[in-house]
């Protein structure tokens, strides 16, 4: 019984703690600063958990069509995705370096990523990380389905196809 209440005590002053170190301000949310160790690990745990959970949706039958991944690849050029990305050929902006997180070389997640995972953050963006939702940007899931269709197959696209396939996209012009 003693043990028991020398962890839940535990617990509670831990809370405390934790609660005065976020609360208090003494976590920095500055882009300069790095998180502690285990902030990191648990944004991360928490981000990808979240995602696994919520991306339901089902590719469309189309997803590895070679027409739906060249469609793809001139809607990731309109929407400006090569900015914080890259692109085959196209290397990411200036101002991306200075994003925390950092934002993910697509060509090395994408394998370990669903087609459904992928929908789902390109679809509704990720919190405290600067990835948009697109759905709240005007794209039509049809168009992020086809960005998916390109993601899943960017690592083996070469710079002249991405050239060619978005010679005719430029990035959209803002709303007014």
């Amino acid at each position: 019984m003693r043990v028991l209440a020398a962890i839940g005590a535990l617990a509670i002053v831990i809370g405390i703690a934790a609660a005065i170190y976020f609360f208090g301000g003494f976590y920095s949310v500055a882009a300069t600063a790095e998180e502690p160790a285990v902030v990191g690990w648990i944004l991360e745990r928490t981000r990808m958990a979240s995602v696994s959970r919520h991306a339901q949706d089902q590719p469309p039958a189309s997803i590895n069509d070679p027409a739906a991944v060249q469609a793809g690849a001139k809607v990731y050029a309109s929407l400006g995705c090569a900015a914080c990305h890259g692109a085959p050929g196209v290397m990411w902006q200036k101002f991306s370096e200075g994003m925390h997180p950092d934002p993910p070389n697509l060509k090395e997640i994408v394998a370990h990523r669903s087609a459904a995972e992928l929908f789902f953050v390109v679809r509704n963006g990720i919190r405290m990380t600067g990835m948009p939702s697109f759905t709240l940007a005007g794209a039509k899931d049809e168009d992020i389905w086809a960005v998916v269709a390109f993601l899943k197959k960017l690592p083996s696209v070469s710079e002249d196809d991405y050239r060619s396939w978005t010679a005719a996209a430029a990035p959209a012009a803002p709303a007014q």
